[in-house]
């Protein structure tokens, strides 16, 4: 594995997840702000949330293993695809099964047809999985791209249409089938992997073992990650959960625009790594460094634009995410600062101490949500800070002894995004000091504050001599070779 190559596999995942962001976004906007209401995204975030909370056995560990396992047969791959949809069969039947009694509990009968349109998606699910997993494994990421972009567009398609011609929530339902329709054709269309037939189950051992110590991490992590809407939908309103929904939504966008789109290209590099037994202290301190650097500043600037961002996308009548969002981007900041923390764990064999730390973390998540709404909408998002902290005091132990990271380096790799972040953040906090309130600020000035403070970041980023820089030099030099007229001045 050599750096180029894994740079070149990041290119394509961070150009997919920009597309994919930008489509997704420019939907979101579009539907909140001219066609859906806080209640009615509340109702679809419930019904999801719900329909989450069931699902999480979906992929069975299944993504992970296929991308990760030392060597893979084809009759893995045929056993690994029958798996998954015998597994997504009985996920659609409880999810039709509980979409009742759900809408019982909370006293709203139009999410009994929201939860099974919703378990029609996750029927089509699996398909696309093994597929998607091999072209992670083979580092294909241009074919990932296709995956990722396609499955956007035909999403945006059915909810912008659905939504106009009056479907409401309904059209974020139907959309999501159409989206796992989507991803399922294009990932065996680019991966040539088809669902065997008859399905294979020789062999099914090591997958369940693997899939079985995953899944407990998948329920954990699907309950931390789904609890608020259905805590907050519970405790408080349709209206709260649609607010709050949209903020955490948002911070998560934009986290993944930032830094989500290489998790999959490092999972399969560092999985290279360890079968060539190499040291990987400095790895990952070059990974941590990349995220503070990229992600900090940009939650940062979130959190202080969240009220003319708020404004100027959704509306007024969505003016109560701006202070939901700040709250969760700040949390977002602590979740940041140590990445690959489930990958690493499952990698070195160290699933279960990683599964009992999972139960911790959603512990914690679940109790400071529960504090925090019995408060009010707005504690609700600040316990997501408090539970950022615990979330890294609970993890960096243990990655700290998998990795050998020396804890002094991460210390000034923190202190430099740390002071990055503040850069970034200085123009737009001037302008509310002495030129306009938050809820003044127009697009011009928010777009010339953001772009001052992306010159203060590089300013800061090259003058303290961060890491990376080096990624930032490395990806100039490449797209300058690249430029039109250079092949053809190089021949002469």
């Amino acid at each position: 594995m050599t750096s180029s190559s894994v740079r070149g596999a990041a290119l394509w995942s961070i150009g997919a997840q920009y597309i994919a962001f930008a489509v997704q976004f420019v939907v979101s906007v579009i539907i909140s702000r001219y066609f859906l209401t806080p209640p009615e995204m509340g109702l679809y975030s419930i019904a999801l949330s719900a329909a989450m909370m069931v699902s999480v056995l979906q992929d069975f560990g299944i993504s992970r293993f296929v991308a990760g396992e030392r060597h893979l047969s084809d009759a893995q791959i045929e056993t690994c695809f029958s798996v998954s949809l015998i597994f997504a069969l009985g996920i659609g039947l409880l999810i039709l099964a509980l979409a009742w009694p759900v809408a019982q509990f909370y006293g709203n009968a139009r999410l009994t047809p929201l939860l099974v349109i919703i378990a029609g998606s996750y029927l089509v699910v699996p398909f696309g999985i093994v597929p998607s997993a091999m072209l992670q494994r083979r580092m294909d990421y241009q074919s990932l791209f296709q995956v990722n972009v396609g499955a956007a567009i035909i999403n945006a398609v059915f909810s912008l249409g659905l939504a106009w011609a009056g479907y409401s929530a309904f059209a974020l339902a139907w959309a999501a089938v159409a989206q796992q329709g989507a991803r399922a054709l294009i990932g065996q269309w680019r991966s040539g992997i088809r669902p065997p037939f008859p399905p294979r189950l020789k062999g099914v051992g090591p997958i369940l073992r693997f899939g079985s110590n995953s899944s407990l991490l998948h329920i954990s992590g699907a309950i931390g990650t789904r609890s608020p809407d259905l805590v907050i939908g519970r405790i408080l309103t349709l209206t709260a959960v649609g607010l709050f929904s949209r903020a955490s939504s948002l911070a998560a966008q934009l986290q993944m625009l930032v830094s989500g789109a290489v998790d999959g290209v490092f999972y399969p590099a560092f999985a290279r790594l360890r079968d060539e037994e190499a040291d990987l202290a400095a790895p990952y301190q070059r990974v941590v460094a990349a995220y503070s650097a990229a992600t900090w500043p940009a939650m940062a600037f979130l959190a202080a634009a969240a009220t003319p961002i708020v404004l100027m996308l959704y509306g007024a009548r969505w003016a109560g995410v701006a202070p939901l969002l700040a709250w969760i981007a700040i949390g977002q900041v602590f979740m940041s600062a140590l990445p690959l923390h489930v990958e690493l764990p499952i990698l070195l064999g160290r699933i279960r101490q990683l599964v009992f730390l999972n139960l911790l973390d959603t512990a914690a998540s679940i109790g400071l949500l529960l504090l925090g709404a019995m408060l009010g909408l707005e504690a609700a998002a600040a316990s997501r800070v408090g539970y950022g902290i615990l979330w890294f005091v609970i993890y960096a132990g243990l990655l700290q002894r998998l990795t050998g990271f020396a804890w002094r380096n991460m210390l000034g790799i923190y202190a430099q995004g740390l002071i990055a972040a503040l850069a970034t953040v200085a123009p737009l906090l001037a302008v509310y000091r002495w030129v306009a309130s938050p809820e003044a600020v127009g697009f011009a000035l928010l777009s010339l504050s953001a772009i001052a403070g992306v010159l203060a970041w590089l300013a800061v980023i090259y003058t303290l001599r961060h890491p990376v820089r080096l990624e930032i030099n490395a990806i100039v030099q490449a797209m300058w070779a690249k430029r039109p007229g250079r092949n053809a001045t190089s021949s002469a």
